[in-house]
């Protein structure tokens, strides 16, 4: 557990030099936020259902703003594949599922500081505090990892210049598409609804608006999907790690 802890602190100190990143990172989704609840202002308050009201649009911005954690994750590990970094960290008695554990750990707070953004700028545009925030944050602890998690796997298949077309194009789209934070997926429907609803985005979403609005009973069932392919994705992401690590020898 210790070396994990040294590999962690290690990766900790390299996502804290690239500043502009982690700026970017963070506070993108908190200019997402405002620029959406901008254009709330302007909608009739007459109108039945809006996602873009405060407490619907929220929960999904904190969960769009993960596939950025995505591309960060996938980043740092295939920056480190594609140098001789790596090949020095294989001849270290790490175990693949150390690595992965070590990438992750150092991802996991600039997650919560992200989401935590999220709902301060909600409370100043409106969004009444309560005790349901902090769930919504905590509720939102698996699509974390899921992010991360995808974002490691990516980094471990696809070299530096890739993964800026897998995570910071294709898999930002689906997560906008596929989660509905934009739009109620019911107005689509069809076979789009029906994927959406096999894919962990919008119940990570969902998660998130049962939690805030407190709708106790709902979050559990949502948790679940999302929980079972975080943890899906990171076994493969270790499985494949440990592949590359052998090839790469």
């Amino acid at each position: 557990m210790r070396k994990t802890l040294v590999f962690a602190s290690r990766n900790t100190k390299e996502i804290l030099r690239d500043v502009l990143t982690l700026f970017f990172g963070v506070l993108f989704p908190v200019v997402i936020l405002l620029l959406l609840s901008a254009i709330n202002a302007s909608i009739p308050k007459e109108a039945e259902m809006n996602l873009f009201d405060i407490e619907n649009l929220v929960p999904g911005i904190a969960v769009f703003g993960f596939s950025f954690m995505s591309l960060f994750s996938a980043t740092l590990v295939s920056k480190d594949r594609c140098t001789s970094f790596i090949l020095r960290l294989f001849t270290s008695p790490l175990k693949s599922s150390q690595y992965i554990v070590g990438y992750t750990l150092p991802l996991l707070p600039m997650a919560i500081v992200q989401s935590v953004l999220c709902y301060i700028v909600a409370l100043v545009l409106g969004l009444e505090f309560s005790a349901n925030i902090i769930l919504a944050i905590v509720a939102n602890i698996p699509a974390m990892v899921l992010f991360i998690a995808l974002g490691l796997l990516c980094g471990t298949l696809f070299n530096d210049k890739a993964v800026g077309g897998v995570c910071g194009a294709l898999l930002t789209n689906l997560t906008a598409w596929l989660s509905g934070t934009w739009f109620d997926l019911k107005l689509v429907g069809g076979a789009f609804e029906k994927i959406a609803n096999l894919l962990p985005f919008t119940h990570a979403v969902n998660a998130g608006r049962y939690a805030l609005s407190g709708e106790y009973s709902l979050i559990l069932p949502e948790l679940l999907w999302v929980s079972a392919y975080a943890i899906c994705i990171l076994i493969i992401a270790v499985l494949v790690f440990s592949i590359r690590m052998k090839q790469d020898k």
